[in-house]
């Protein structure tokens, strides 16, 4: 899984891969400035050491020469940071861009299907660690290598005895980080989960707290949190902890091939002769020792940064990776707008254990208002979101306009249709731009006279700021039925072909409603609607009421005549207006 994981890591960076290449320059460059460092300051040593023998003239040259190193390394290392910088966060960015397409593209099953926090924790705190772990990777891994490498071959160049044994000591360092590092990486697989359920845990607390509230659930709300909140402690503890065992274990073996070098090095120092070395070239083994042991702790940190990365990775690719919805037809067909609307033979249901519309057949024609009433759970939304295509039929098919809904894009599908749902949604902005949505180019005269037609004019003039109000948290600072108003005044403004009233009303008081229907009644002539109704006062004038029971149609007829017949629909009718 994570070499999987890793293929798709690297197959990001290839578009900026020119930066990668300059940051590998600079961290050449900067590598080398710091390791020329010690070999300056050995040079000095030797040059200051005996009586009267300090030549100050070498001496001023060798600190100019280690002024020069020092401040290539710190320009190398600035303009690195600048380019490791800048790939990390474009390609953080890049992920947050595919992932904002791909939830326009994925089937709604599949956001039925997933919490809504959890898909926000992906798309924030998945790709903040991510990025974090990458701009490490940048960082530290090339810099690290390059030290390794070079400081080995200077070793090796200079003294190969003692060089000898720093290398021979040195996978002791790298098998305990890659021990260590194999065994954490189901803790952050667990943390990285957790954390998702945490964040849609609490966006589903702040969402209901009026009604935790009213219930008084907030001692109930606050032991599930508590116990959410107990599990990522204990995940986030244990891959912290055992993760941070890398560090000191590697600087341990570090630690004792210092104390190694020291050791070789002095006996070198001592013996003199030719295998002797000076005690300027022992401090530039000393240094390099020390720097030599740096880039394994840094790299340590990497490895353990890296794997929570690539964890978070796997949850950002597995949506990315998620079956998109059906695909369009390549020659999509469309039919003049009339307004038909035709089911044949359709079948569907969310759970292939469940059956829940079977056989359902239907006829509308252009212009009438089809009303659909029955029971809670019989199908009349789900038959809304096979309209919309929402989600296709398991088998049958829908017409519109004597046309295969399948066989048409989905935009220009539901270009024809305006929607007004009981759940309502509003975007981010202001009331204005509410309401103009589904028509961004409308005019200020248009937007005024949708609102008044959907008497929303009085309420929006009221507000603070008028037309200009800002929407807060998806309308949180405006009531149910000052939400649902926006929602019909936006239906209202792009005047669609087609309409779908789906409980449109239901949050709105008898008096608004009445006026309201008044004016659904005006937009609705010469149009196809469907109206989901649990109000049947609100549906008496359709054309056509269909009567739905366990996914079928158990009546069909206008209001008059199902009251005759005296069936469920008389018995429903009857039951909401019994005194």
């Amino acid at each position: 899984m994570k070499n999987s994981t890793m293929k798709k890591v690297l197959k990001l960076t290839k578009p900026y891969g020119i930066f990668i290449a300059f940051s590998i320059i600079c961290a050449l460059f900067s590598v080398a400035g710091a390791l020329l460092i010690p070999v300056f300051t050995g040079d000095a040593i030797d040059y200051m050491l005996g009586e009267g023998k300090v030549d100050f003239g070498v001496i001023s040259t060798k600190v100019i020469l280690i002024a020069a190193a020092a401040a290539i390394a710190a320009l190398s290392q600035y303009v690195m940071a600048i380019l490791n910088n800048k790939t990390a966060y474009c390609i953080c960015r890049s992920l947050r861009n595919r992932l904002s397409e791909k939830l326009h593209v994925l089937p709604v099953s599949f956001l039925d299907s997933h919490a809504s926090g959890d898909i926000l924790s992906r798309m924030t705190a998945d790709i903040d660690t991510f990025s974090d772990g990458l701009l490490m990777g940048f960082t530290q891994l090339f810099t690290g290598i390059i030290t390794i490498v070079s400081i080995l071959a200077i070793m090796f160049s200079i003294n190969w005895t003692i060089a000898l044994a720093v290398f021979v000591l040195t996978p002791f360092s790298i098998l305990i980080a890659r021990f260590i590092a194999f065994r954490t990486h189901r803790y952050f697989i667990e943390q990285a989960q957790t954390r998702g359920d945490e964040t849609a845990l609490v966006n589903e607390l702040i969402e209901g707290q009026p009604v935790l509230k009213a219930f008084a659930a907030q001692e109930k709300s606050l032991r599930d949190f508590d116990e959410v909140n107990e599990k990522l402690r204990s995940a986030s503890l244990k891959a912290t902890f055992f993760s941070s065992l890398v560090n000191p274990s590697t600087r341990l073996i570090n630690n004792f091939v210092y104390a190694i070098v020291t050791l070789i090095g002095a006996a070198f120092a001592i013996s003199g002769g030719s295998a002797g070395i000076t005690i300027g070239t022992l401090s530039v083994f000393l240094s390099y020792a020390g720097q030599y042991a740096k880039p394994f702790n840094e790299i340590s940190s990497v490895v353990t940064e890296f794997q929570n990365a690539l964890t978070c990775a796997k949850r950002i690719f597995d949506i990315l990776e998620e079956e998109n919805q059906t695909p369009e037809k390549e020659d999509p067909v469309s039919p003049p707008v009339e307004g038909n609307v035709s089911f044949k033979n359709v079948c569907f249901s969310y759970s292939k254990n469940r059956p829940l519309i079977e056989n359902f057949n239907l006829n509308v024609k252009a212009g009438q208002s089809v009303a659909i009433v029955g029971p809670t759970g019989c199908g009349k939304t789900t038959l809304i979101n096979l309209i919309m295509r929402f989600y296709d039929v398991n088998s049958g098919s829908i017409n519109v306009d004597s046309c295969d809904i399948r066989s048409m894009t989905r935009h220009d599908l539901r270009s024809r249709y305006g929607m007004v749902l009981q759940d309502t949604w509003l975007s981010g902005g202001t009331v204005r731009e509410n309401i103009a949505y589904g028509k961004p180019d409308a005019s200020d005269e248009e937007i005024v006279a949708a609102a008044k037609a959907a008497h929303a004019h009085s309420f929006i003039k009221r507000l603070p700021q008028g037309y200009d109000t800002p929407v807060v948290a998806s309308g949180s600072n405006l009531s149910a039925g000052q939400r649902q108003l926006l929602c019909i005044a936006r239906a209202m403004l792009v005047l669609p072909p087609m309409l779908i009233l789906d409980e449109a009303t239901s949050s709105i008081d008898t008096r608004t409603e009445m006026k309201v229907q008044s004016a659904f009644s005006m937009m609705m002539k010469g149009r196809t609607s469907f109206i989901v109704a649990h109000r049947l006062s609100t549906i008496r004038q359709a054309d056509v009421i269909l009567v739905m029971k366990n996914g079928k149609i158990i009546e069909q007829g206008k209001h008059g005549e199902l009251l005759k017949k005296n069936g469920f629909y008389a018995e429903l009718y009857n039951s909401q207006f019994a005194r």
